[in-house]
């Protein structure tokens, strides 16, 4: 009977031991499974991050490519400017070569008209003096001073006769 109690208590204790080490076995396999766990997550963590260092290294390398071309496009925009500029001061002075030479003409043209006047007054000065002989030879040898409907006067023409 001594031996079958103290079968019985081995057997309880075992009982113990079994549920103590079932109850280690599960605390350890959920440790293992929580530091797996942990572990797959380092592990994700760093496949995220290497992966987010080759996003950012594309990013730069597209930053510096766009960046080249921004400064290439600001070197053409300052090139247009400058071309821009000279052509407004090529078309500025000669608009005012131009401004210059119709004031010339205008000023010539109104010596032509003055001129004409004279020769006209001359002509008929002769004309008034020198009576019918004289008329004759004033108109054959001095300039027809005819002037014609339009915006510019006709250039000054003599006529000679031989």
């Amino acid at each position: 009977e001594m031996e079958v109690e103290q079968l019985q208590r081995l057997l309880a204790g075992m009982e113990k031991d079994h549920r103590d080490l079932l109850a280690r076995m599960e605390s350890g396999q959920a440790e293992l499974e929580r530091l797996r766990k942990a572990e797959g997550e380092r592990v994700a963590q760093q496949e995220r991050s290497s992966q987010l260092e080759k996003e950012v290294a594309g990013l730069r390398e597209k930053i510096h490519h766009l960046d080249d071309m921004l400064k290439s496009q600001q070197r053409k925009v300052r090139q247009m400017i400058e071309q821009l500029q000279n052509s407004k001061s090529v078309i500025q002075a000669k608009d005012a070569a131009i401004q210059e030479l119709k004031e010339r003409v205008s000023y010539l043209e109104a010596e032509n008209l003055e001129m004409h006047d004279r020769i006209e007054h001359l002509i008929e000065k002769q004309v008034s003096r020198g009576g019918s002989s004289a008329r004759a030879r004033s108109k054959s040898e001095y300039v027809s001073s005819k002037r014609l409907p339009g915006p510019k006067p006709l250039p000054l023409i003599r006529v000679v006769e031989t």
